[in-house]
């Protein structure tokens, strides 16, 4: 297939050269489809020939889209138009408005200046984590005789490994090390198994409100979503029921454990009904359960029902030991974890095998439990000043986590988060808008906000000036 020469608007006498005019409208014809993906342009000689421009001009366009991943160019073939994802043409140097909305929310919480708080982060600050202790695992692998240089195993760190089967039969997940994959984070757990299982076009449930990571993962890959409503107990069952009964879904994407943004578990009731219809209509279940060490009694998996045949299971180690430190992992069947395995080495090599070494060393230290026992002590007192706090500014919890460090809070009526937001960004306060997590209708109304990161009284302060001037 060609795509069809088409008249230009070039004017030789504008401010913009020709290159710069023809790049545009290139660009342009390819974003809209006009261009589809595998189409063959026209040769240089004859597009420069039907514009009446210099084949020097054409050449160099041709160049830059090609520098820029939009079309390929193949020796004796000619220039095609490349098969790319659109949400993977965002560039380093866009500015957060030019982005969507979950990458310009993580660039901001990434952003590395001291001056900046950040109610919107999703890890805890430095000081709640175990700063000494991973001191005292570096130092003990540096004097280790294990090579520091060499790949690591392909599955991962097998000692790490038996260590989480040993945590998660708490749980009351059954598994061996085989059924266990080391990744890099839980975020690159997800991407490899979206990779492996899921084509573009596959419907995909995600809760509502949920993890705009998620939704932007899933999105990344070409995956429709279907918004589930999320209650206090878990899913919305007769919503569940109508999405199974009028559409072809693929797979169902949710935290069962301590859901981001709300802090909700699903009871077991509902679990039980939910693995009924999963089951009934062959979706499969991905279960992200990242926020497991938080919790001082356990609370009931949809893995802990099912065991591993019928779904895949996710966790990281990051949250309560290392925001740097990252170590995510899989749990499935033996042969999903082969497949997986095969994917993980293709796309990124092994996981480094020194940063698992650091991370089981802290994790079997002898002070680890006591460091989550003393953590979640310590956010529950958190927990309770920092609603207080809210509720002297009318900001309420939509419901009150026994656990974690999220709060999904209501701003009163009339005050909008997204303008909130705009506010305390002025002032180097970073917030995270309702309608990053939810398709609610009166999302704008809400935000997420990490109690951990509330503890600088110039939030106040800044709030409390956003606050009056949104209500003057």
């Amino acid at each position: 297939m060609q795509v069809v020469l088409q008249d230009f608007q070039l004017d030789s006498a504008a401010a913009l050269g020709l290159t710069q005019q023809l790049l545009q409208q290139s660009k342009q014809q390819i974003q809209q489809g006009s261009w589809p993906a595998g189409a063959r342009l026209p040769s240089v000689r004859a597009l420069a020939s039907h514009l009446g421009i210099s084949k020097f001009t054409v050449a160099d366009v041709y160049e830059r889209l090609n520098a820029e991943g939009l079309v390929l160019s193949r020796p004796g073939s000619g220039v095609f138009v490349a098969r790319r994802n659109p949400a993977l043409q965002l560039q380093d140097n866009s500015s957060p408005s030019e982005l969507a909305g979950e990458v310009a929310l993580m660039r901001q919480t990434l952003q590395r200046e001291a001056n900046w708080l950040k109610p919107a982060a999703g890890w805890l600050t430095p000081d709640f984590l175990p700063q000494q202790e991973i001191r005292a695992a570096l130092k003990e692998i540096a004097r280790q005789e294990q090579a520091l240089t060499d790949y690591g195993p392909a599955q991962g760190y097998l000692p790490l490994r038996q260590y989480l089967v040993n945590r998660l039969a708490e749980l009351r997940i059954a598994l061996t090390p085989q059924q266990l994959l080391l990744t890099h984070s839980a975020t690159h757990a997800l991407d490899l198994v979206l990779r492996l299982l899921l084509k573009p076009g596959d419907k995909v449930i995600v809760d509502d409100p949920g993890f705009y990571n998620f939704q932007a993962m899933l999105r990344l890959h070409q995956l429709e979503l279907l918004y589930l409503p999320r209650c206090t107990d878990g899913p919305d069952m007769p919503a569940l029921s109508a999405l199974l009964s009028n559409h072809k879904i693929r797979a169902y994407l949710t935290n069962s454990v301590l859901s981001n943004p709300v802090g909700t578990c699903v009871s077991p009731p509902k679990a039980v009904q939910v693995l009924s219809l999963l089951k009934q209509h062959q979706v499969l279940l991905i279960e992200d359960d990242i926020y497991a060490d938080f919790e001082q009694q356990p609370a009931l998996r949809y893995a802990s029902l099912t065991g591993l045949q019928d779904g895949v299971y996710l966790g990281s180690l990051s949250k309560t030991i290392s925001a740097d430190l990252r170590v995510g992992y899989i749990a499935a069947s033996p042969a999903l974890i082969a497949s997986l395995t095969d994917l993980k080495l293709i796309s990124s090599t092994s996981t480094p095998a020194t940063v698992e070494r650091v991370v089981y060393q802290v994790l079997t230290s002898g002070s680890y439990r006591r460091h989550l026992k003393q953590l979640q002590q310590r956010l529950d007192g958190l927990r309770r000043e920092v609603i207080a706090e809210f509720a002297k500014r009318d900001i309420v919890p939509w419901f009150v986590p026994e656990a974690g460090f999220a709060l999904w809070l209501q701003l009163p009526s009339g005050i909008s988060s997204r303008a909130l937001t705009a506010l305390a960004a002025k002032a180097q306060v970073v917030l995270a808008p309702g309608p990053n997590f939810s398709q609610w209708p009166d999302a704008d109304q809400f935000m997420r906000v990490n109690i951990s990161q509330c503890a600088e009284p110039r939030l106040w302060q800044v709030l409390d000036q956003a606050l009056l001037q949104l209500k003057a």
